[in-house]
This record gives structure tokens, sequence and C-alpha cells, in this order.
């Protein structure tokens, strides 16, 4: 998918690159869509892209695969929030990683972070992980991921504030933490045990905390589905500030 699709398919959602809300949103879109102005020997205004992750340190650049494409960073301002912010990259070959989307909202585990994830210890495991497979229970949008549609994606009772879970699985991309890739998010198979947890995924934002996953807004999940593709290795990125600036 070239860039001038991917943020097509990010405006059909409607989203668009840089601050949610802020002026000039679409002209952003155009502007990177578009090649840089200027006569022959004088280049034009630079545009908006970036070589290196931003916030991205080297020990956690060195754990994305050389054959990723695509990164969804997602991070909290410390190992105990469950609020973060989490940010679309596409590697460029000529101009280095190109921010296609957000700053989204995110939420993750209601007690925050770690880098030994136990199940049942309501916080988010730190690292780098493939987006192999997505599924829900309303009908594929349009993703490049494989993709399973099955009643059996349906989140009931409330969360942690209280809130309804309804919806909360319509759409769903499943985090490669302890799974096995290319099967169903809904596959329970673990490879490190039960005990190391697992069914990690990115799903719709039910209005709180989760136990692991990473909540985004059902519009930016919308957005993910319909960029995600499983030709660029997409990974995520995710954890506190200084975690994932070592």
């Amino acid at each position: 998918m070239n860039r001038r699709r991917v943020l097509a398919a990010l405006a059909g959602a409607a989203v668009c690159v840089g601050v949610p809300g802020a002026a000039g949103c679409e002209r952003e879109a155009a502007d990177l869509a578009a090649p840089a102005s200027g006569s022959p020997g004088r280049p034009g205004p630079p545009r908006s892209l970036v070589r290196r992750l931003p916030g991205i340190g080297p020990a956690m650049l060195a754990r994305i695969p050389a054959s990723a494409r695509q990164v969804l960073t997602v991070t909290g301002r410390t190992a105990d929030t469950n609020e973060a912010r989490a940010m679309l990259y596409q590697l460029d070959p000529h101009a280095g990683w190109v921010p296609l989307a957000g700053p989204w909202p995110a939420r993750n585990g209601l007690r925050g972070w770690t880098d030994d994830h136990d199940e049942n210890d309501l916080r988010t495991p730190i690292g780098v992980f493939p987006l192999s497979d997505a599924g829900g229970l309303l009908p594929d949008p349009g993703t490049r991921l494989p993709y399973d549609q099955d009643e059996a994606f349906t989140a009931s009772g409330t969360g942690h504030l209280g809130e309804p879970l309804d919806g909360a699985f319509d759409y769903v991309i499943a985090i490669d933490y302890n799974r096995v890739a290319g099967s169903s998010p809904l596959d329970e198979t673990r490879p490190l045990g039960d005990d190391e947890g697992g069914g990690v995924w990115l799903h719709v934002d039910h209005g709180g905390p989760t136990n692991a996953c990473i909540a985004l807004e059902k519009a930016h999940m919308l957005a993910l589905l319909r960029v995600l593709d499983a030709a660029r290795r997409p990974v995520v990125v995710m954890g506190p500030e200084a975690a994932l600036r070592a």
C-alpha cells in the first residue's frame, strides 16, 4: 500500500495525521502525500518526516525486526499509569519513519505496565510485538491482516470503573505476546504457559482501563485495521516512556 492509499484510508475513517482536532489537519495529510515543492536545485519546505522513531531508544529500537515497515507506538507516562498515547508510523526507504496518524488516546492495564507479565496482574507487557492477526464481532472493514469474524468476540459485564463492556471486541488486533501467530485472536494456545498470561489485544475503548490490553477509540481501531498491512510486518512498541527510551 503506497503512501497516498494509506492517507486515503485514514481519511476515510475520519482520522488524520497530527493532533486530532488541530486546524489544517487535512492540509497536513495532503502535504505529506504530495512531493516537496521548489525549483530545481532549490528544495521546497521540509515535510513532516522523521528518520528515527521519536521516544524509542537504542535498546528498544534493536528489538524491532529489520523486516518491520509499520510501527505502532503506545507510550505511557509512567510504569503505573493506565492512560497512554498511540502513534502510527510507516517506513519510507528514503525519508525514514513517516508519522501516519496520531497521537491517539489509548488505555492499558489497570495497574500500568510490566516487563514480567503474569496472568491477572492487571498490567500490560512492555516490549516489541508483531501484529499478525485481527478479528471481531463485526465484519472485516477492509484490513490487510487475516480477519476472523466470530460471535465469540462478545464482551459482557462491566469494566474496572463500572463501565459496560459492550462493543469492546467489535474490532480487535491480536498482539503477539504468548500466542501462536497466524491463528485467530480467539486461539487460546499459550506457548509460554498459562501463568505468563495471554489474550493481549488492541480493541475498542470501553471507557476504562483494561486487564492487559490496549484500547483505542473505535474510529482509530478502524483506521488501524484499514492501514495495517501484513506484507509490511507491522509491530507494536509499547510501554512507559522510560522503558521505551532505553
